[in-house]
């Protein structure tokens, strides 16, 4: 079996898929993307497809390598981002032609079902406890939530206090053992850091979630000391050698790698076998499509320390159109008191309506994330 050609398509809401067609008439889905940069990444994808054409396919450990290392600039999110659509893609091609699952090929499944979150609150959370009900309702047992807005790198105290309101308005609805976990989107610095840990405790969130940026990790040894909520980091970085030091320093309970980012599905297997050393859990980012949805799962299902899967449906950036849109199958994600069964059939597990991803890629996306401002004009993270 020999790679014949790339396809893109930038559907909305903020998503870009990637298939590569075979001569056998096999294809494989992936999702390479980085929220706001789609374009970019497609370039990336677009350069390091002339290398592909033309190769065996199930070589994927080795395909890596030569685009891994043999650009010599390596790394950070464009690059990796490409190369873990085209892997988790190629992953898609060899479980299909073998009638296997993915997870089959990593060792096997570990877990009969995977727990999953949704998202509560939107980027400036709000009505947390209707939200929060209604996904009770639904019969989840877990949910996300941001914990702020903006916050300078020193900030009011009631800017605190609304966050831990939040959280117990989250706490009342959801009942003593719904997880909540909490993102503070790396949009809190420090010294702020340090307070809202301490305050949210009370609460017994199920996680908090990069607590700094990924380029202000050495904080998390402070950080550490003031809380005892299980800290997770990881969706702003990229192969096992970006988690080396994070694990290696100990300050981290839970890893949340995105499989769409940080090199794939086999990296991120890599990634969860080393967090498992240091007794770390993995949680796996995903706010994007059906694609990256179902290769996170494949890894969840024989990943023994992946412990909850993030998932994007009804997510407030899927205004227009959401991740069920484009499958011939949308069971396949169907939740039984909040966990989603695995996926049985071959490859990533899922069928992609392709008919559906030509007819939205026509429409496309610009998708930007917004820039925020303190109230002094300096520019705030999102």
């Amino acid at each position: 079996m020999k790679i014949t050609g790339f396809e893109l398509f930038k559907v909305p809401p903020r998503w870009l898929f990637l298939k590569i067609t075979t001569d056998e008439g096999i294809v494989g889905w992936g999702e390479p993307v980085v929220e706001g940069r789609a374009d970019t990444v497609r370039t990336a994808v677009e350069e390091m497809s002339g290398y592909l054409i033309g190769k065996d396919p199930f070589r994927i450990e080795d395909h890596f390598q030569v685009l891994y290392r043999g650009g010599f600039y390596r790394g950070g999110p464009i690059l990796t981002s490409a190369l873990s659509g085209i892997e988790q893609a190629l992953w898609d091609i060899k479980g299909k032609a073998l009638g296997v699952p993915i997870y089959e090929l990593l060792g096997g499944a570990a877990r009969d079902r995977m727990q999953i979150y949704s998202w509560v609150g939107g980027d400036r959370p709000a009505d947390i406890g209707a939200q929060v009900a209604a996904q009770v309702a639904l019969g989840m047992t877990a949910i996300k939530m941001n914990a702020t807005e903006e916050l300078h790198f020193i900030d009011s105290f009631g800017k605190v206090e609304a966050a831990v309101a939040r959280l117990a308005a989250a706490r009342q609805a959801g009942g003593p053992d719904f997880g909540i976990g909490i993102d503070f989107h790396g949009r809190v610095h420090k010294s702020m850091a340090k307070v809202l840990a301490k305050e949210l405790e009370a609460y017994h969130p199920m996680f908090i979630e990069e607590p700094v940026l990924p380029e202000n990790n050495e904080a998390l040894r402070e950080i550490a000391r003031h809380t005892t909520i299980p800290i997770a980091i990881g969706e702003r970085m990229y192969t096992r050698w970006g988690f080396k030091q994070a694990l290696a320093d100990g300050y981290v309970d839970i890893i949340q790698p995105d499989l769409s980012h940080a090199g794939g599905i086999l990296e991120v297997r890599k990634i969860a076998a080393m967090a498992e050393a240091y007794d770390v859990a993995v949680a796996p980012h995903c706010p994007l499509g059906p694609i990256a949805l179902a290769a996170s799962l494949q890894l969840d299902a024989c990943t023994p320390n992946a412990f909850i899967q993030e998932q994007s449906l009804g997510i407030h950036y899927n205004v227009a159109n959401d991740l069920l849109d484009y499958l011939t199958d949308t069971t396949v994600f169907a939740q039984t008191d909040g966990f989603i069964p695995l996926l049985t059939g071959p490859g990533l597990g899922i069928t992609v309506n392709e008919e559906r991803v030509r007819e939205l890629a026509a429409v496309g996306h610009d998708w930007k994330g917004p820039i925020w401002r303190n109230a002094d004009g300096t520019v705030a993270e999102w």
